[in-house]
């Protein structure tokens, strides 16, 4: 099928079995409406979670040495949400050659954020399947290549501006301002410079290969000075050992 050979070359993989590839896009209710004991694309689905998963936090894990658990789990989960799945989904634009019943075709389940996560992640399946761990771990990280290895890879790990946004403004109704400091280097390497600020008094400066990585850059190093001076006035109200309050 033209289909098939279009969501091949898109995953830069090719089907031993070409029958798993039809099995990762086969949904519930097509099995419901067919006469036997037709299979779906459930079973894949929940190999290719588990495939994704352990993907993903390999990856993390080697990529971002210096973060914590909390922060990588948090990423891990951005990038495995059902919108970050279903999105994928239509990448490949799986909902056109999805196996439907007839009341999920006339429902809209074509276009069905659950319906497309879950083809994704089928699919995922059949690679594992058809081709082992090491060819599902090149789709995998060559679907989510940008997310992990573009010079904006720091801003899905933790969201550092999130969590910046949430610190200051907890402590007053001001939100962060980011300004554009400098930006430097020819036009195939630049480099920016940004500064956050809060309520006029520079937090912290940072830089980057774009104008976002240089305030995710700003954000972390922000945070890191915050939560430092939290942890400096927690010591000074903590008296010492044998010590009076």
């Amino acid at each position: 099928m033209d289909g098939h050979a279009t969501i091949q070359r898109r995953l830069a993989y090719t089907f031993r079995r070409p029958e798993l590839l039809e099995l990762s896009l086969t949904h519930p209710s097509a099995c419901a409406d067919a006469s036997g004991s037709a299979q779906s694309n459930q079973r894949l689905e929940f190999l290719g979670d588990a495939v994704l998963q352990l993907v993903l936090t390999s990856e993390l894990y080697r990529k971002f040495p210096g973060r914590d658990e909390g922060d990588l789990s948090k990423t891990r989960a951005w990038l495995v949400n059902g919108a970050t799945l279903a999105a994928h989904g239509r990448a490949l634009q799986l909902g056109a050659l999805l196996r439907l019943g007839r009341g999920e075709e006339k429902s809209g389940g074509r276009d069905r954020d659950s319906s497309l996560a879950d083809a994704f992640e089928a699919l995922l399946g059949a690679v594992y399947l058809d081709g082992g761990y090491t060819k599902a771990r090149a789709v995998i990280l060559g679907l989510f290549g940008d997310a992990l290895h573009g010079d904006d890879a720091g801003q899905f790990v933790g969201n550092p501006k999130g969590e910046l946004q949430e610190l200051l403004q907890a402590r007053s109704d001001a939100g962060p301002e980011y300004r554009l400091l400098e930006t430097s280097g020819p036009d195939h390497a630049r480099r920016f410079a940004c500064a956050v600020r809060h309520r006029g008094q520079e937090l912290a400066r940072g830089e980057g290969a774009s104008k976002k990585a240089a305030e995710v850059a700003a954000a972390d190093a922000a945070l890191k000075v915050l939560r430092g001076e939290k942890k400096g006035r927690a010591r000074r109200r903590t008296p010492p050992a044998g010590g009076h309050a």
